[in-house]
């Protein structure tokens, strides 16, 4: 067996520290032209073979299969997977975990660190999974499907080490008594919780459960991925990257499966609530987040659901970047992140700019112009949209241009085959709020009329906090009057940026710096990036005996 906790150490060591520090820092390059040269186009070539076949995840035998991965640019990916029941999951499971629950944590974390390794190395192929499952155009499939989830993996890793590093495994306890003394041997012992169950979403398959799933395992417990029916092969690649590694050190590699399935047959409900599953980790929506919440009193539930995100627009000393700004922020990925603004609160008096004073209306449709700046490039365009993820959300969007007054239409890009639409913009009164204070996934998009700053502020942080939210932006020139902000969106418990105009934008969260989701709202009941999301995932218990002379 390697040391790979040795072969890692360095690594581990810097992750641990910038997660403290909080500032810059990444462990895996984002930028392509960083890797091997010919790494693309063996990625694009290893992706291609894997098409119209199907998946081998090692020893599977025979059985049924499922899969029906259509890409949001076209064409059916042909691929199936081996199905297995709840029952046989979990048998794998607890068979599998009895060994990894019994190595130590820096076999766990090497182990853990090695993955992420290959995963790193495998970045080409696993964008090209996700950008043909979730239809986030290449640059963005690369960076937030690979290197980005990879960082974030990394980051549950060093919080998980750091608090099962707390605890010493073994001292020797002495209680003065009088002339005599009590001396006690004491072994401590990181015990995991149970099974760990991850639920995949379809638009961020890696992103959002690389934390759970690497938080799982190095905490000992053995892990089931169940994969959204949608973007199956993301996740199905981790897992069997994960598996080889395992198998490589000697351990059954059953402690990390994938169970695939199907929308007409679904497994999620039935294997999260397994008396052997402890810990339950799911991306999607706030309804079966909700059942999730209710349903499973006895394990370990974390949930990201849905949130409605705001933009407080005060005044501006930077209007066309500023406009720019949010045009971008819109339009990426088409609206379909988690992080993305949906309801803009404007002055119905307008604001004061650099530009002079700018009505609602001029403040509206200087929005729409910045989106159709960015977007009249028919190559850039493509880049920032890519398509969508499931045709339900067009028909969103059809049904909400009669919610408002239409300040930019969306339509669709000229692009074969693919499934596209550009954000629609419109424009309503603050008492309208069966239109924008609810989240309409997608690149859908509100502004809003209300009485002054002051009320736009209230309305976003309520809104936080009764619809939840996970991102808030705010742009004002009054010094004193982000100073009253900061506070109100604490309380609503919604991260803030404030004036963003340049090459950062909202709807991005750096990895080892910011804190994904709060869980002080109902977008999520816990922050992905901090030391409780890990901490819960195993117990301590104590072996005491007398000590020896």
């Amino acid at each position: 067996m390697d040391d790979l906790f040795q072969a890692h150490a360095a690594l581990l060591e810097k992750a641990v520290a910038a997660s403290r520090e909080r500032g810059f820092w990444a462990a895996f390059p984002e930028n392509p032209k960083a890797y091997p040269e010919g790494a693309a186009s063996a990625g694009k070539a290893a992706f291609a073979a894997l098409k119209g076949q199907p998946f081998d995840l090692g020893g599977e035998g025979e059985g049924a299969r499922v899969g029906a991965e259509v890409s949001p640019f076209g064409p059916a990916l042909g691929i199936t997977y081996a199905a297995r029941s709840v029952d046989a999951l979990v048998a794998n499971a607890e068979r599998a975990g009895v060994a990894w629950a019994q190595a130590s944590v820096e076999q766990r974390v090497g182990v853990a660190l090695e993955i992420l390794a290959r995963l790193n190395a495998e970045s080409f192929l696993i964008a090209e999974a996700v950008e043909h499952t979730t239809g986030q155009a290449g640059p963005m499939a690369f960076q937030a499907g690979g290197p980005h989830a990879q960082d974030r993996g990394l980051e549950a890793v060093a919080y998980a080490y750091a608090e099962m590093a707390r605890v010493p495994g073994a001292v020797r306890w002495e209680k003065p008594m009088g002339r005599s003394s009590i001396r006690l041997d004491k072994d401590f012992h990181v015990v995991p919780r149970g099974i760990g169950l991850v639920i995949g979403c379809a638009t961020f398959p890696t992103w959002n459960s690389y934390p759970a799933l690497f938080a799982d395992l190095v905490t000992g417990n053995a892990v089931i991925v169940k994969p959204h029916p949608a973007a199956i092969l993301p996740l199905a690649l981790t897992v069997k990257i994960g598996r080889a590694v395992l198998a490589g050190q000697g351990f059954d590699p059953d402690v990390l499966q994938l169970a695939p399935d199907t929308v007409e047959a679904p497994l999620a409900k039935d294997l999260a609530t397994h008396p052997a599953i402890g810990l339950v980790d799911f991306t999607g929506s706030s309804a079966f987040g909700g059942w999730l919440r209710e349903t499973l009193r006895d394990k370990l539930v974390f949930t990201e659901e849905a949130g409605v995100n705001t933009i407080v627009i005060a005044s501006t000393g930077a209007f066309a970047a500023m406009c720019a700004n949010i045009a971008f922020s819109l339009s990426l990925y088409s609206g379909q992140m988690c992080t993305a603004p949906q309801t803009i609160f404007v002055p119905a008096a307008g604001i004061a700019t650099d530009e002079g004073h700018k009505s609602f209306d001029e403040v509206a449709s200087g929005i729409g112009a910045a989106i159709d700046t960015l977007l009249s490039d028919p190559a850039r365009a493509a880049a920032v949209l890519g398509a969508i993820q499931n045709p339900a959300t067009l028909t969103r969007i059809a049904e909400a241009r009669g919610l408002g007054r239409i300040v930019r239409d969306s339509a669709a890009l000229q692009v074969e085959g693919a499934r596209t639409a550009t954000p629609l913009l419109l424009a309503v009164e603050a008492q309208d709020e069966a239109a924008w204070l609810e989240e309409r996934f997608g690149p859908i998009a509100f502004v809003v009329a209300v009485r002054d700053a002051r009320d736009g502020i209230a309305r976003a942080t309520r809104a936080a906090r009764q619809k939840g939210a996970i991102t808030a932006a705010l742009y004002s020139t009054d010094e004193a009057e982000i100073a009253t902000a900061i506070p109100a969106y604490a309380k609503a418990g919604v991260a803030l940026s404030v004036n963003l105009t340049g090459g950062i934008y909202v709807n991005q969260s750096a990895a080892f710096s910011d804190y994904h989701v709060s869980g002080a709202n109902p977008a999520g009941n816990a922050c992905m990036t901090d030391a409780a999301f890990v901490a819960s995932r195993f117990r301590v218990v104590c072996v005491r005996r007398p000590a020896a002379a």
